[in-house]
């Protein structure tokens, strides 16, 4: 039955493994045929040759542990056998003396036995089987053990040995029939190795099985979003390399002005240039740090006490630039199963950027929420800078450090969210969570 119009894979793997074992079988049973026939054959002569001989055998006969009968038996299958007759109770034939040494002068019970012998003539263990036709007259035949044992053997070798010899055949038959059943899966490895994830590469849907569908379908969906991003991190390189030429390319000129007219301004323009520079090779520094710290994510973070600790960080820039910092948060726990370096790096870029690119005398708040449907926090000011993320990156790397803020918030599971503030506010950034199951709402 298909689905999508695609065949089963377990089908198509079950065909291929069923039809070896169809193989195997109709090879094992044309061997077990044909040595069943043959060692029909033998068993039928060698008992036509043993009555024969046992027709023919004198009655003085003693023994049959001859080294030429032993081969012969071995090649022919034919049993010598010994025969013992009572008539009226009187033992009237014994073809190989085997009456005195197995104590057999008076017929046994019929059925069949085994009985020993301790005499060296007849010494061993011998199968016999006894009749009676109820009028005095009894027959016994016997065999010894040893050539039952022979007799085994050789039927034994006869049956084993073809299966020997078809065994590498059967071993090879079922390798090709799995090797070809594997086969779609093969190529399926083979385009996934092929597979340029930096391009965009993706893989057809034109794979034969319907089993195939989801593995391909989640492959696809990976590398998509190693696609995705690639063309992050390169939108990210391209903002640092732009961040980077602008203070470096004035920084250059600064010192070539300074060199030849040495005036104050001219330092504290080259100074200026120095101070953005580094500001940004801090803000990659401490990505480098944040990514570096993922490890301890599992370890939570109180929002609200680090939010405390980046505002007091703070407290002292904001004087200096005469602006108002503030902080709200609820007054109990607000816990975050995040990192505590990716939440705290995140947090201070944002108050780090509404303190340097709003004018004097503006409001910077910090807010900090924890309801029924998100967690939270926000900083807000009254200042006019760039209010959208993604905005057109400017030359003291305010665009680089909300890239830097979005990628570490996809990091942590969060949305950075942008837009209007509550008046008197005009900017606004916030990193928001959904809220935690179970989670009582923090006042």
């Amino acid at each position: 039955m298909r689905a999508g119009g695609r065949p089963s894979l377990l089908r198509h793997l079950w065909a291929w493994a069923a039809g070896a074992l169809v193989m195997v079988w109709l090879t094992l049973a044309a061997a077990a045929w044909n040595s069943g026939r043959h060692e029909a054959r033998e068993i039928t002569d060698g008992k036509l040759i043993s009555v024969a001989r046992l027709l023919l055998a004198p009655q003085d006969q003693s023994s049959l542990d001859t080294p030429e009968n032993r081969a012969s038996h071995r090649r022919d299958y034919a049993l010598e056998l010994a025969v013992l007759r009572w008539e009226g109770g009187q033992l009237v034939e014994d073809t190989h003396g085997l009456a005195p040494p197995l104590g057999l002068h008076m017929a046994p019970a019929p059925g069949l036995s085994s009985v020993e012998a301790a005499q060296e003539r007849a010494a061993g263990q011998w199968r016999m089987y006894v009749a009676s036709d109820g009028q005095g007259r009894s027959a016994a035949v016997l065999v010894h053990m040893t050539e039952r044992d022979h007799l085994g053997a050789e039927l034994a070798e006869h049956v084993v040995l073809p299966v020997l010899v078809i065994l590498p055949v059967l071993m090879l038959v079922l390798w090709l029939a799995v090797r070809r059943g594997l086969w779609p899966l093969t190529r399926l490895s083979s385009d996934v190795a092929a597979l340029d994830t930096h391009e965009g590469q993706r893989l057809d849907n034109d794979h034969r099985f319907r089993e195939f569908a989801s593995t391909v379908e989640a492959i696809n969906r990976l590398v998509d979003s190693l696609q995705a991003q690639v063309m992050r991190e390169r939108a990210f390189a391209s903002d640092v390399a732009h961040e980077l030429r602008t203070p470096l390319a004035s920084l250059a000129l600064g010192a070539a002005q300074a060199r030849r007219t040495p005036t104050p301004e001219a330092l504290a323009g080259i100074e200026q240039d120095a101070v953005r520079a580094g500001r940004i090779l801090q803000q990659l520094l401490d990505l480098a740090r944040a990514e570096r710290a993922m490890a301890d994510a599992g370890e939570g973070a109180d929002l609200g006490v680090l939010a405390a600790a980046v505002a007091e960080d703070h407290v002292q820039p904001a004087y200096e630039r005469g602006q108002a910092l503030s902080l709200r948060r609820p007054d109990g726990p607000v816990p975050l199963p995040v990192s505590p370096t990716l939440l705290a790096l995140a947090l201070r870029n944002l108050v780090d950027n509404a303190i340097r690119h709003t004018p004097r005398g503006t409001q910077v708040r910090i807010d900090v929420w924890s309801d029924a449907v998100s967690i939270g926090v926000a900083v807000s000011d009254d200042g006019q800078r760039p209010g959208a993320f993604g905005a057109t990156p400017s030359s003291d790397g305010l665009g680089l450090g909300l890239r830097l803020v979005g990628r570490v918030a996809a990091r942590m599971g969060a949305r950075l969210e942008t837009g209007a503030a509550h008046a008197p506010m005009t900017t606004r950034y916030a990193l928001v969570w959904p809220a935690l199951p179970g989670r009582i709402r923090a006042t």
